[in-house]
């Protein structure tokens, strides 16, 4: 049994790792790239699922307020085009969010989306405190986006956790959540996918 624990926590380790910090985007880069999706304010919930066993790999947070960010702590997605400052990515049109998806969805994992609409003044103090946060350490990705979600309004019932399904689970619960779910069939890493990503 304790060999077993052993390798799920090792497992959770290396599913959140830290990528490397790579290189700040300048305030006119992130100003010149800046994209709002029409429609409500929302929140996405993004977790990355094992096909294998369904426990959960990564949480990210899409925030679509008066520009449309995601959230990636202690994420490896890195592409020239989309501007990152710390564990915040910008720009996210709908080409860039499904490169997003397409770069960690492959044979093992699946992505599952959760939106939420959201007031403007609720996805404001989300972008505000993403960008507040700094680069995450590895294995605190749902930890840190709890921590976020916690200080917004209608989000303070979110119970702690480490572990990226059981947010998810805990998400699901909130009124007028909308899931997705996003499956790719091919091989390789988020690295080999980031490498396929065309913008």
């Amino acid at each position: 049994m304790r060999i077993l624990a052993s390798l799920v926590l090792l497992a959770f380790l290396a599913a959140c790792a830290t990528a490397p910090a790579g290189p700040q985007a300048s305030d006119a880069t992130i100003a010149a790239k800046a994209y709002r999706e029409s429609g409500p304010a929302t929140l996405t919930l993004i977790t990355m699922i094992n096909n294998r066993d369904q426990s959960g790999a990564h949480t990210a947070l899409m925030i679509n307020g008066s520009q449309r960010v995601i959230f990636d702590p202690a994420g490896s997605f890195r592409n020239e085009q989309v501007p990152r400052r710390d564990d915040v990515l910008y720009g996210i049109r709908p080409v860039v969010y499904a490169a997003y998806k397409g770069a960690h969805a492959r044979s093992t994992f699946h992505i599952v989306s959760q939106t939420v609409e959201v007031s403007p003044a609720v996805a404001e103090q989300a972008i505000m405190l993403a960008k507040a946060r700094g680069r995450v350490l590895g294995t605190q990705c749902a930890a840190s986006t709890i921590g976020i979600l916690q200080q917004l309004d209608g989000f303070s019932g979110i119970s702690r956790t480490l572990f990226p399904r059981r947010l998810m689970e805990n998400f699901e619960t909130l009124p007028g959540v909308k899931t997705e779910k996003y499956f790719e069939n091919d091989e390789g890493t988020v690295v080999d996918g980031i490498a396929e990503v065309n913008l």
